[in-house]
């Protein structure tokens, strides 16, 4: 009995169960979802054990994006072409970031998933998603970035409820213990949706939509930045992000996304 009390003055003492309250607090509250609304495949509903994930069916449907690929681009090569091979995109258009990568090929089931995040009022799906970036980008994390999402001007913000590109960000900063920054970029303007854009026009639709925050940006001023969003199409948007970036005092600019579309093998978007 002694020791059990020594135990618990110690656990006081060291803050500790506050931690160990929080995390009773969250197992329970699952639990209690878990009842109302049983755990099932993100994409076709199948019942499953644990939330947040797919049934092995669609996750085998998922067509993940791993070496080779351009080291600029992230765009996966049929063969080897050497570790400093460029695709045909970079050399022709050069990137103002440094290097993208992203988890999986933009197809049905990707693209099932990215529109419930972003439009069906699902910010859960989030945790899935970063799940399978923190692995796409790891070779990101070695300079210790700060994490940054493509921001959404105010009025979609609260159409939505929530940015999912921040909701991606903050859920890669649990999974790698990277800092997460949601103030340092703001958008503007309200752009039309880039959904069934050209190229150009996409380009045109977000140039000079994005500004930093000054004060802000003196907390990473030559610091390290990776850009979050949830897919990468043509690139116009975080080009835009990543030129107000530099301009403001960033060191470098990278980025990750959940999905990326590769010509030939997507799904228009």
């Amino acid at each position: 009995m002694e020791g059990v009390m020594e135990s618990a003055d110690e656990l006081v003492k060291s803050g500790a169960w506050r931690r160990h309250l929080r995390q009773g607090v969250r197992w329970l509250g699952r639990g209690l979802l878990d009842l109302v609304y049983p755990p099932a495949c993100l994409n076709c509903e199948a019942p499953m054990a644990s939330p947040d994930t797919l049934c092995p069916q669609c996750f085998a449907r998922l067509r993940p994006i791993t070496a080779p690929l351009c080291p600029r681009l992230g765009l996966p090569f049929e063969v080897s072409l050497g570790p400093d091979a460029l695709s045909a995109e970079a050399l022709a258009d050069p990137p103002p970031f440094g290097r993208a990568r992203a988890a999986v090929i933009y197809d049905d089931i990707a693209g099932a998933i990215v529109s419930r995040l972003k439009y069906g009022d699902r910010p859960e799906l989030a945790r899935f998603c970063a799940r399978l970036m923190a692995g796409a980008g790891r070779e990101l994390w070695q300079s210790d970035p700060v994490l940054v999402p493509v921001p959404l001007h105010r009025a979609r913000h609260l159409s939505r409820r929530y940015n999912q590109s921040a909701e991606l960000a903050l859920h890669l900063g649990q999974l790698t213990g990277l800092r997460v920054d949601t103030a340092l970029v703001r958008r503007t303007r309200k752009t039309r949706q880039q959904v069934g854009l050209s190229g150009d026009g996409r380009q045109r639709n977000v140039a000079g939509a994005f500004a930093v925050d000054r004060e802000a940006m003196v907390r990473v001023t030559d610091r390290s930045i990776v850009l979050v969003d949830d897919v990468y199409t043509t690139g116009a948007t975080t080009k835009a992000v990543t030129r107000a970036l530099l301009k403001g005092g960033a060191g470098s600019v990278d980025v990750v996304t959940f999905a990326r579309v590769v010509i030939g093998a997507e799904l228009p978007i």
